[in-house]
């Protein structure tokens, strides 16, 4: 039998919900209320919460000074483009390694976990100087690369994990009527294992959309993302508050609204199931 919760606990937990989900939620808050802030009024001690002339001089100096929209373009170019070529990578790797085990596999499991504990300083000199030689500095060709690198362990780890769930036998049946390799994990594999791919997919979409040093340091110009947008708000004259909470709310608002329509869908989805 289930353990009876008193009307008291409900409400403790209820709140303590809501006061933890408060705040995880405060930095977005101050963020977007400081975005609406003269710079003086954003500096000012004791801190000034609602009661201020709201202005949006802000966005129009973030919009005067920088290109948001091509910014906005490189990071959905960035992070869709290696979150798709590590999965077009990730997807026969975690198949050979899930259901085609060799003596090696857990091992080359933990070396790929492992790379992922190196210095990302240690590798951006060469990283730097290859891309100078090949002409592909301060381009969208050289992120896309560069990330999916970096988050392949991750998305094979994850993959892997999925793929273990299959049974063996499916696959065998699919095997014995004829399908071949292409056929087993395009048709039989990969739709099975759809919930895990997106889940992972999602994942490598919010690392990539939030990486920031590689962003920074590999390009200038041409495929500056929004994460060297905001970092352009940094001068040697110090930090304008205001307006880097301008630029900081215009990078995550993608974010944000991305996730209140995967939202949306994912109840619309478990409603449309629950009635079916």
């Amino acid at each position: 039998m289930s353990r009876a919760i008193t009307p008291q606990k409900k409400i403790m937990w209820t709140a303590f919900a809501w006061a933890f989900g408060l705040l995880m939620f405060f930095p977005i808050l101050w963020t977007f209320l400081t975005s609406f802030k003269t710079e003086a009024v954003a500096i000012a001690d004791p801190p000034v919460w609602l009661f201020f002339d709201w202005t949006l001089e802000n966005y129009a100096d973030v919009q005067a000074r920088s290109n948001y929209p091509k910014a906005l373009m490189n990071s959905i170019a960035i992070a869709v483009g290696s979150t798709f070529l590590g999965i077009l990578i990730a997807v026969p790797a975690a198949w050979a390694m899930a259901f085609v085990p060799g003596n090696r596999t857990k091992d080359v499991l933990l070396w790929m976990l492992s790379t992922k504990m190196l210095p990302a300083v240690g590798v951006l000199y060469p990283l730097v100087l290859l891309a100078k030689w090949l002409g592909v500095m301060d381009s969208r060709i050289l992120l896309i690369v560069v990330l999916m690198l970096i988050n392949l362990p991750i998305i094979v780890w994850m993959l892997y994990t999925y793929f273990r769930e299959i049974p063996g036998e499916i696959l065998e049946a699919a095997r014995m009527d004829g399908a071949g390799l292409k056929a087993e994990i395009l048709y039989v594999l990969t739709p099975m294992a759809l919930p895990g791919i997106a889940s992972t997919v999602l994942l490598n979409i919010i690392l990539a959309w939030n990486e920031a040093f590689w962003t920074i340091l590999l390009t200038t110009v041409d495929a500056a993302p929004l994460t060297a947008f905001i970092a352009s708000f940094s001068a040697p004259e110090g930090l304008f508050y205001a307006k880097l909470s301008a630029a900081s709310m215009l990078a995550v608002a993608p974010i944000l609204i991305m996730g209140w329509f995967s939202q949306k869908q994912l109840v619309r989805g478990l409603t449309f199931g629950a009635v079916k």
